[in-house]
């Protein structure tokens, strides 16, 4: 039965090794849960259970909503929304019979060829950490312990498990720390630590960064967790900060349960992949190489852990302890975190109630979020479409609805609809289906470790027949996609495969072509002065087809804007190698503080694409725009004949000062819904990182002067602009 005993006599009665036993993982004799905590049965602590789930609850082979990516949520730029999403991954948690959700996905996008950029939020860290503090907010409201990962500073999937950033106390301080801030003041109950190294020091035992900024700084107290198979020290990590290490099995087990080939001595999938069977509380693990004397492939091994080379708290703490190497009073402050957790959401005392899977609700909340989330970044009067327009539907893939990328991250819906059903049911005309190419596979690290790997694709490559079928319809339909997966980078922004070249040859038949991009994050656009209109869809998870028809056919307006700059990849400031992927084992962060649209201000080309972009079908104009203290007013008209959504966007350029400073940042944004022909006064408020900067000898500073506030649609897009001295 569970327990209502105070945690402090809790503690009292706790022996040594049930202490630690309530901080590692240890065998699901269920075999579902991620990461185990099995509890102290003789006191009535109950088992604790944590699962994937930044795109939906990941349990091998049950079925769960497959929610939009993270980008894709962050891309509809409203926090209300964000929040209704945490809340929902939290009912979907519950409902699975799981205590804690190893998500939201927070890592800054530094890096546009980032293989898990779709997790993540955005390349702006006020924009990142609303979305962090919203999504955690939502998990937390349903007594479910929100997970916000991975701290800090994995801003690239290549040598994840074993580079170091060179990054300045500035640029981690203004870029890289403030959406786990964020998060941890909306909530979160636990925060999992990166597999990378920051200034020489591995996260799992960053006694700065977990105990003096995350716990000291920001106030964090709940427990921090391992990313899996992360720790290398045990008792640097233990007296660096590191509450709970996982996963408390071995990787020939955990690959076993997903249908892999087992383990190599150079490593394994990290974060909360599905564990099968592993080692029990206090039992000796082999960690050595796989039971078939397979290797590493190639491809992903900079970016899995090795756990050959983890020391196990199960092993390593009680003697630690017994020897003074971890005072026994850290060993409490441990513990006391976790049961803390489990107290304040209702695990302790078994009073959480509720939970849901796949509900009616959850279904149409994915559909919102992945329609909202939808970019128009080019619209030559081809959409929305009539609705009884013959339109050509063209692509490889549009038989399938696009989940998500590969790794942790991945769920199982038991409902989908791909672009192929979405808009067959939506139209009235015509609709004619072309492949023109072989179909994209997907792609996953877990597929790395499958015997025989992917089948390969079947399908002839038939672009002049999809050329020809754009020729004889009033309008063609191309969806193209990217792949991406955990623990792989992608090899540049093209679109694999001849996506290119088909959409070149359907626009060259057919100048009312729209393409419907769905991708893991930025993608070169080479062809889009051919095209007459261009969607960015993201992973729009288990919706896809119906949330692309509703936008395509104007049901819905595309609300949404670009959370990422949208260029060519030499033009990134991390174009450089000695940036990403980096060199001799460090990646240097040379760029300081101009990433994304900061860099592209600070004199890079000029983007295809800026942050903060997107079109609508409708049309908006600003006035009256006024600042009092640190709230913004602004007066938007819808000027059009229909409905429309509009994001309004504040910037603040700083006084010329002796820093460097960006051009311009992000200081607020607000979503709203205007009416054909009405008008909606907004109010934004403005952020106070966005007037100041971090000096590493002093702090936070504010230059004294006078800044400028832009308003606008864009981070290049400013409609009105007002001045406020501080």
């Amino acid at each position: 039965m569970p327990t209502d005993t105070p945690i402090p006599d809790l503690l009292a009665e706790l022996t040594l090794e049930e202490k630690c036993a309530l901080v590692h993982g240890a065998r699901d004799p269920e075999g579902r849960a991620a990461g185990y905590i099995p509890g102290v049965e003789r006191l009535d602590i109950p088992p604790f259970r944590m699962v994937d789930g930044p795109l939906g609850v990941g349990i091998e082979g049950e079925s769960a909503t497959a929610f939009p990516a993270g980008l894709a949520l962050a891309a509809t730029f409203d926090t209300d929304l964000a929040r209704d999403h945490g809340a929902a991954l939290g009912r979907e948690t519950k409902g699975m019979g799981m205590d804690s959700l190893l998500a939201p996905g927070t890592n800054l996008i530094r890096v546009p060829e980032n293989g898990r950029n779709f997790e993540y939020f955005s390349e702006d860290p006020l924009h990142s950490g609303a979305f962090a503090a919203a999504v955690t907010a939502g998990i937390e409201s349903e007594d479910v312990v929100a997970t916000p990962k991975h701290y800090v500073a994995n801003n690239q999937e290549t040598d994840r498990a074993t580079v170091d950033v060179d990054v300045s106390e500035r640029a981690l301080h203004e870029l890289y720390l403030p959406a786990f801030r964020d998060a941890v003041e909306a909530g979160a109950g636990a925060v999992m630590t990166a597999y990378n190294a920051v200034n020489g020091t591995s996260m799992s035992e960053h006694d700065r960064l977990i105990n003096d900024v995350l716990k000291g700084e920001f106030g964090f107290e709940g427990y921090t967790v391992s990313d899996w198979f992360a720790t290398e020290d045990a008792v640097p990590a233990v007296n660096g900060g590191l509450d709970v290490e996982m996963p408390g099995i071995t990787m020939a087990e955990m690959m076993a349960a997903m249908g892999g080939a087992g383990e190599s001595e150079e490593g394994g999938p990290g974060d909360g992949e599905t564990p099968g069977d592993g080692a029990g509380d206090g039992e000796t693990v082999d960690q050595g190489g796989p039971p078939d004397g397979s290797e590493m492939p190639p491809e992903i091994a900079g970016g899995m852990p090795d756990p050959s080379t983890c020391e196990r708290y199960a092993e390593a703490l009680r003697p630690a302890v017994e020897s003074g190497a971890v005072p026994e009073a850290r060993l409490d402050d441990m513990v006391s975190r976790v049961l803390t957790q489990m107290a304040s959401h209702g695990v302790l005392d078994g009073s959480r109630e509720g939970g849901a899977v796949d509900t009616p609700a959850h279904r149409a909340h994915a559909e919102r979020v992945a329609a909202r989330g939808t970019v128009l970044l080019e619209n030559d009067g081809v959409l929305p479409l009539d609705d009884d327009a013959d339109v050509a539907l063209i692509g490889p893939n549009i038989e399938d609805s696009l989940l998500g990328g590969g790794g942790s991250s991945e769920t199982d819906p038991a409902h989908a609809v791909s672009p192929r059903e979405g808009i067959a049911e939506r139209a009235a005309g015509d609709v004619c289906v072309e492949y023109g190419l072989p179909p994209v596979a997907d792609v996953s690290m877990f597929d790395m470790f499958a015997p025989g790997g992917d089948d390969e694709p079947e399908r002839d490559p038939d672009i002049e027949g999809a050329a020809q079928a754009a020729e004889d319809a009033d309008v063609a339909v191309v969806f193209a996609r990217d792949t991406a997966t955990e623990a792989i980078d992608r090899e540049g922004l093209s679109l694999p495969g001849r996506q290119d070249e088909l959409i070149e040859a359907v626009a060259a038949a057919n100048s009312d072509t729209a393409v419907v991009l769905n991708t893991s994050g930025p993608v070169e656009t080479l062809w889009r002065d051919a095209v007459g209109a261009v969607l960015e869809g993201w992973y729009p998870g288990q919706a896809h087809g119906t949330a692309a028809a509703a936008v395509l056919y104007g049901d819905t307006d595309p609300g949404g804007r670009l959370p990422v700059t949208f260029a060519p990849a030499e033009t990134y400031p991390t174009a450089d190698p000695r940036r990403f992927p980096g060199e001799d084992g460090t990646v240097h962060y040379d760029e300081g503080v101009f990433v994304g649209y900061r860099a592209f201000d600070a004199g890079a080309p000029k983007p295809d694409y800026p942050f903060g972009h997107g079109e609508s079908y409708a049309e908006f104009a600003y006035t009256d725009a006024t600042v009092d203290g640190d709230t913004l007013a602004v007066t938007v008209e819808n000027t059009s004949e229909r409905d429309g959504r509009e994001v309004v966007q504040v910037y603040v350029r700083p006084p010329e000062t002796d820093g460097e400073r960006p051009v311009r940042e992000l200081a607020g944004f607000a979503a709203v819904d205007v009416a054909a022909g009405e008008r909606e006064t907004v109010e934004v408020a403005l952020a106070a990182d966005a007037f100041r900067r971090y000096d590493e000898g002093e702090g936070w500073v504010v230059d004294s002067g006078a800044y400028t506030v832009e308003v606008g649609r864009s981070s290049r897009d400013a409609r009105l602009e007002r001045t406020v001295t501080r």
